[in-house]
């Protein structure tokens, strides 16, 4: 069958039409203009591996269609390409252009943009962004990782708990099975209890993610020991600890919270060990330990156990047990870096 010109132009509209459909842009980016700082790789995907597309110079107009973690935003150039390039201020600056209305009985202000979702999960349908500087009324904590929150136009959504996003102004009301304790939650001058678990359930999320040696710390596709416990201070509390175990021992050292056996740990301490020797206590035997290597650490959850990454075969992210292992007989101290 032959079609005319007019039935084939009416085709390709209709499949245009279809396929701009189904992409979802969130309306709060949808214009969200920026500027480049200074030169940045625009990339293939969200990874500093991905391949280059092309670097962005200072002062290069793009358009920011979607943030898709902490370190990431996809954009599209002048030139209409799209690509991925950092979220860090000194690479882009987001430009807004309308102020946000500030609801009556807000306690909370974004600190960044973040996504407000219609369910407390990761899979749930965005509504928008919620954009730096928006005022909105927490309303519940139904778990560890989710607020349930009302914007300037009264929808109400989720958004993450991580302390990047929101700043809390009052208490929250609790709700759910999984804000541990009950009551409210308060940030800042929240209980070390508390700010203990939120730390615990961010590192918890990345169970299984592989293991690599010296890995990016500006990625979560894998973590290195050290890496892992950063990254899980800072999505579960904003805190930036050193890069490396050695700097981190160090940090928690400085605190004045060192320990040297592991039963005598709290729950959400940094917990530091020397080289592997072996399977047995008597390798370590006449080691002084107050003079040994830092080699590694992990995030304490209590009931002798450790919440760590250590090497590929051990499946990446996982919980191990310390007491009558390797681990206890290679601990060198451990301590709250709170």
């Amino acid at each position: 069958m032959q079609y005319t010109m007019k039935q084939r132009m009416a085709t390709a509209t209709l499949t245009a039409a279809l396929l701009f459909s189904s992409i979802s842009v969130p309306a709060a980016l949808a214009a969200q203009a920026g500027e480049v700082q200074s030169s940045v790789n625009m990339r293939t995907s969200p990874s500093t591996s991905a391949s280059i597309i092309r670097s962005l110079k200072k002062g290069d107009q793009v358009t920011v269609v979607d943030q898709v973690n902490s370190y990431w935003y996809k954009v599209t150039d002048s030139s209409g390409k799209t690509g991925y390039i950092s979220t860090s201020s000194q690479y882009i600056e987001l430009k807004t252009s309308t102020s946000t209305p500030t609801p009556s009985g807000s306690n909370a202000v974004v600190k960044e943009s973040v996504s407000f979702r219609k369910a407390a999960s990761t899979s749930g349908e965005r509504i928008r962004f919620l954009q730096k500087g928006e005022q909105v009324t927490v309303l519940s904590m139904p778990n560890s990782y989710w607020y349930e929150v009302k914007d300037g136009n009264g929808v109400r959504g989720y958004v993450s708990t991580q302390d990047s996003y929101l700043s809390l102004t009052s208490s929250v009301p609790g709700s759910g099975s999984g804000n541990s304790g009950g009551g409210t939650v308060t940030v800042p001058g929240e209980s070390a209890s508390k700010s203990v678990e939120k730390m615990i359930a961010a590192g918890m999320r990345y169970l299984g993610t592989p293991y690599e040696y010296g890995s990016n710390r500006n990625t979560t596709t894998t973590f290195d020991c050290s890496d892992f416990v950063r990254q899980a201070f800072l999505d579960g509390l904003g805190i930036k600890l050193p890069a490396d175990s050695r700097e981190q021992a160090q940090y928690v050292k400085d605190k004045g919270t060192a320990k040297t056996s592991w039963s005598q740990l709290k729950r959400g301490d940094v917990v530091f060990f020397m080289s592997y020797k072996g399977t047995k206590a008597s390798a370590y035997s006449g080691i002084n330990k107050a003079t040994a290597a830092i080699t590694h650490d992990g995030i304490y959850l209590g009931d002798g156990k450790v919440l760590h990454t250590y090497s590929v075969e051990s499946g990446g992210v996982t919980v191990s047990s310390i007491a009558g292992t390797h681990w206890e007989y290679r601990m060198v101290f451990g301590g709250s870096a709170l």
